[in-house]
């Protein structure tokens, strides 16, 4: 299943971007703002930013967005590393 979202003409032309980069930039802005609420994983945030790893991991720093990584996923890691899976 896919989603469209339609974004009014009106809406879309006040946009202070350059019309190349505003399809871009809400995806990514979206992407940010699911991850930030926990609604969105981050692998499924970068993907949807359309960013690599480090890329999407770079904005989460320049807008002060706490990666959510806790003793779960800590442990996760470990196991994973230990060739546990």
């Amino acid at each position: 299943m896919s989603i469209t979202l339609t974004i009014p003409d009106e809406i879309s032309t006040a946009l202070k971007l350059p019309d190349l980069e505003k399809k871009a930039r809400l995806l990514r802005e979206l992407a940010l703002v699911l991850y930030d609420r926990g609604i969105l994983s981050f692998g499924k945030a970068r993907e949807l930013a359309r960013l690599s790893k480090w890329q999407f991991h770079d904005e989460l720093g320049k807008r002060k967005i706490a990666r959510h990584y806790g003793l779960k996923e800590f442990s996760e890691d470990l196991s994973y590393a230990a060739g546990r899976k």
